[in-house]
């Protein structure tokens, strides 16, 4: 990091490279987007093969559809979400804006498995919100070299 003293004090300033020190924020969005991924798809696969594991009865759900479906509408969207943390990782621009919407939708699926498991719920509801503030306030912090 490179050091600017002018005038008695030391301001710290961004490298040659243009790249700031919030790229690391970038890349801890991208790797809590593929965490993200992994967690839906864990949770599918146990709607899928276990749907007694949850608190309520799938007719308890604020979409009324068997656990069938939620299975595989986490494990579709938690793909996704693994192939858009992936891509912000690697600095495409189109990433950065697929990872915000697809940490937006994934918020409302956990919103609509809330009352199946809640703790796990607002867990994954917390990880997106912090996934959507660090690609939205600091995400052009990372460039892509394409």
């Amino acid at each position: 990091m490179a050091q600017y003293t002018g005038t008695g004090s030391t301001v710290r300033r961004a490298d040659d490279s243009g790249m700031s020190a919030w790229v690391g924020w970038i890349a801890f969005a991208g790797m809590m987007l593929m965490m993200l991924g992994v967690f839906h798809v864990i949770e599918g696969i146990v709607a899928l093969t276990k749907s007694s594991y949850f608190l309520v009865h799938s007719s308890g759900l604020v979409v009324n559809v068997n656990y069938t479906t939620w299975g595989w509408v986490h494990i579709i969207a938690g793909c996704v979400v693994v192939a858009a943390g992936a891509g912000v990782l690697n600095g495409a621009i189109w990433a950065r804006v697929i990872g915000v919407a697809v940490a937006f939708v994934s918020t409302i699926i956990s919103i609509g498995f809330l009352s199946a498991y809640p703790i796990w719920s607002v867990l994954m509801i917390a990880l997106s919100v912090v996934v959507i503030m660090a690609l939205t306030v600091h995400g052009s912090d990372i460039k892509d070299d394409v």
